[in-house]
């Protein structure tokens, strides 16, 4: 421990004596011993020395109260005065500087060395750095054993927290990971944020609440932080990808149902419970920030797959129905979404029980994401999802089949008849609303659904055709890439 002038005082073999007013401090840590003959050695002081002098320049009272005034402000702990030299006493011009500023003045005699001092404070010194090297590597063990032997991350932020007084959160991704505290949320006032390195732009972040105690140890933790921080992203995205694989097969209905269920199960989807897909799709070039993404509070129960579907990126989170709020869960996944920069809307669709509910449960989520608000909840079953979900209705052949013609035709001819039939249809067959939506003149938009009438064999003017085209389009929007 730091040595003071309260524990100099008391040290038989140095003799010194406290000349000090009896309201000079001289319980202050003592962080190194400065021997000085200097007029003005505020320059060469940091704070915290025991300023060492035999007052060889200080001839004058002038010069004796200007130096302690250079000692109070370079935050010096107090000033050894050596006696025998240039001053058979201690100045009494000194003294009075140093009791009308509070600061302590001890007297050192000739037959004490200023080197007896610098000595013991020294060896205090480094026997109190040798305590803490001692403790802090004995922290470090405690940080790793508790991290290797399956602690994980809780564990070892639990750890940490005891060691440095205060509780703990661990962000990435601009979601929580991990915390000490269930309703902790960190800022930059009342925390202190420590960088997180991971290899990866995910702006990892260790907050500590303020005030906390570290000697160390949270350099050292930061860098085991950071491994398993690594670590986790690594088996997040794996696990994604896996069950990717698995829900795109149940989506695309090539499974027999008794290999749905064992599959679904395998991801820890229980087939006979009603679940449901929170559903984001983004450009295909998210797919990496889809597959390691942490999930909001609230979806921790949620099983999440990524996979890529007609050149965009998905994430799917298959949710128990039991699970909240599904609107509320929406919000929060869009949120943590927009706060990493991926501004796609969130689809939710209904809740079903076994693998072919959970393909309606996706269709539907994709069909409400195409809404156009931040979260699309399903209003009513889909007959477009359920028609898409059913292995007995050849839904993609049929859209393949109606709308293949224009989308041939405006390929080779670089028309717009996909475009005008989806804008007729969508303004409920309003020839004059699809003109002024297009720039086109009225019969400009009749020449093109005759075009559509001739090339496809449905007349968009004819409700049962146009239920036929309709439901083409629908398909050709939300049926996933074969």
């Amino acid at each position: 421990m730091a040595l003071s002038l309260a524990d100099l005082l008391v040290v038989p073999s140095l003799h010194l004596k406290n000349l000090g007013s009896t309201r000079t401090p001289l319980n202050a840590p003592i962080d190194w011993v400065a021997v000085t003959e200097l007029e003005n050695p505020q320059s060469f002081l940091s704070g915290g020395e025991l300023v060492l002098t035999t007052g060889a320049r200080q001839g004058t009272a002038d010069s004796q109260r200007s130096f302690v005034r250079q000692i109070k402000r370079a935050g010096a702990v107090g000033i050894g005065f050596g006696i025998g030299f240039e001053h058979a006493t201690v100045p009494a011009a000194l003294l009075a500087e140093a009791n009308r500023w509070a600061v302590p003045v001890v007297e050192v005699p000739y037959s004490t060395p200023f080197i007896a001092i610098g000595k013991l404070v020294a060896d205090a010194r480094s026997s109190d750095h040798y305590t803490k090297l001692e403790r802090l590597l004995r922290e470090h063990q405690v940080l790793a054993r508790t991290l290797l032997t399956g602690g994980g991350l809780a564990a070892l932020l639990k750890k940490l927290a005891s060691m440095v007084s205060s509780d703990l959160v661990i962000t990435q991704y601009g979601g929580q990971v991990a915390s000490t505290h269930p309703d902790a949320v960190p800022d930059d006032g009342a925390w202190h944020a420590v960088a997180l390195s991971t290899g990866k732009r995910d702006s990892s972040t260790l907050w500590l609440r303020k005030p906390f105690h570290d000697d160390g140890i949270v350099d050292y933790a930061r860098g085991l932080i950071s491994i398993e921080l690594n670590n986790l992203v690594q088996r997040r995205q794996s696990a994604r990808q896996i069950a990717g694989q698995v829900l795109a097969d149940i989506i695309r209905g090539t499974l027999e149902p008794a290999d749905s269920a064992a599959r679904l199960e395998n991801l820890g989807i229980l087939p006979t419970a009603k679940n449901l897909v929170l559903l984001v799709s983004a450009e295909e070039g998210s797919f990496p920030t889809l597959s390691t993404i942490t999930l909001p509070p609230g979806l921790e129960r949620a099983v999440a797959a990524t996979i890529t579907s007609e050149g965009r990126s998905e994430l799917l989170l298959v949710v128990p129905a039991q699970a909240g709020d599904p609107a509320t869960l929406g919000r929060a996944l869009s949120r943590q979404m927009n706060s990493i920069g991926i501004n796609a809307p969130v689809g939710i669709g209904g809740a079903y029980s076994q693998a072919n509910g959970l393909r309606w449960s996706y269709f539907e989520a994709r069909e409400a994401a195409t809404r156009g608000l931040d979260v699309n909840v399903p209003e009513r079953l889909s007959l477009t999802s359920l028609l898409l979900a059913s292995e007995d209705v050849p839904m993609a052949d049929m859209a393949a089949e109606a709308l293949g013609p224009l989308a041939a035709f405006d390929e080779a001819h670089g028309s717009e008849l996909l475009d005008t039939l989806e804008s007729y249809l969508r303004l409920n067959g309003s020839v004059a609303a699809v003109a002024e939506a297009l720039a086109l003149h009225r019969n400009t938009v009749r020449y093109r659904l005759t075009q559509i009438a001739e090339l496809t064999g449905y007349d968009p003017a004819l409700t049962p055709d146009r239920v036929q085209l309709w439901l083409a389009l629908a398909v050709r929007r939300l049926s996933p890439h074969s």
